[in-house]
């Protein structure tokens, strides 16, 4: 029997990070403590976080997304093959650079982020059709907003056509709204508090508004949701049964890879076959886990971490 399979779509970035007391205002240089240069993009960090997490409970991650024939290139691959990533479906596209991110961090954690999509903006309905027996073995799909999004409502609706769960995190936060037909194959979404009020105007300042804006988010169409409020937990609802889980203390190093911890998490415990309650608690404990150390891709937890926290 075949391991289950985690198929994350979506972009492929290098992440550049520098390292400051705090971030500059507008006009203004500070000067740096330190930098790193490694894998990013939210489709790559939550197939190598899926992929790190699931090689303990025996699931498997793939990504199909676009990177440039460049250096930047090969790097991803690399670091994508190092975490046990499936590339099959991963394409070299000559014409346009590997998308690349600009990172700032303070002391505090906190960050602000430049994106330069490069390869990540071309990626289309065509990649969908290219990837089609990666996406015939997906128990879940994983699915963001950093690639266009046509091309992410092809891949929704391939996946819930194989059969898979269909996972969308809803970032960056969209300018307007997602399309009805979007939301239609949406098992689970996983906004954070702007996502949320961009989508549904509550701004989830605690579980009561959460809640609010999880039901919200269930009368826009999709099948749950869970609505990620940072350092105060999370709510998760689906139909008339919700809940919250509580935020674990932890140190915060930076949150650069927070969300996509969380969504690796929600994706390896649903294609492991736990219920959504259970699997939102893997997510958030994943996600906390994230913040307590440097970097994208390499903040994500093994299962070990995970279970220890999980008893």
């Amino acid at each position: 029997m075949t391991n289950p399979l985690i198929l994350s779509f979506g972009s492929i970035n290098i992440d550049v990070t520098a390292r400051t007391r705090r971030l500059p205002r507008p006009g203004e240089t500070v000067h740096g403590e330190s930098y790193a240069i490694g894998l990013g993009g939210k489709g790559a960090n939550q197939a190598a976080a899926a992929a790190r997490l699931g090689a303990g409970v025996g699931v498997s991650a793939a990504l199909v997304g676009r990177i440039g024939r460049d250096a930047f290139g090969a790097r991803a691959r690399e670091a994508l093959g190092a975490f046990g990533v499936e590339l099959e479906a991963m394409r070299e596209d000559a014409a346009h650079p590997t998308g690349l991110a600009l990172i700032g961090i303070e002391e505090s954690g906190e960050n602000c982020i430049t994106v330069v999509g490069g390869a990540n903006m071309a990626v289309g309905v065509a990649d969908v059709a290219e990837a089609e027996a990666v996406f015939a073995r997906a128990a879940v799909v994983l699915l963001q907003l950093e690639v266009p999004l046509a091309a992410v409502s092809a891949a929704a609706e391939r996946g819930r056509a194989a059969g898979a769960r269909v996972v969308l995190d809803p970032a960056p936060a969209p300018s307007g709204p997602l399309p009805a037909a979007l939301w239609s194959l949406v098992d689970v979404v996983t906004p954070n508090e702007s996502e949320t009020e961009a989508l549904t105007g509550i701004r989830p300042e605690g579980p009561e508004d959460a809640a609010r804006a999880a039901r919200a988010l269930l009368a826009l169409g999709a099948r749950a949701a869970a609505v990620k409020m940072g350092g105060r937990g999370v709510w998760w609802q689906q139909g008339e049964s919700g809940g919250f889980v509580p935020p674990l203390p932890v140190r915060v190093v930076d949150t650069v890879a927070a969300g996509d911890c969380f969504n690796a998490g929600l994706a390896v415990g649903l294609a492991a076959g736990r219920d959504l309650a259970e699997a939102v608690r893997m997510a958030a404990i994943c996600g906390a886990l994230a913040v307590t150390r440097p970097g994208a891709a390499e903040a994500a937890p093994d299962w070990e971490e995970v279970r220890a926290l999980l008893a």
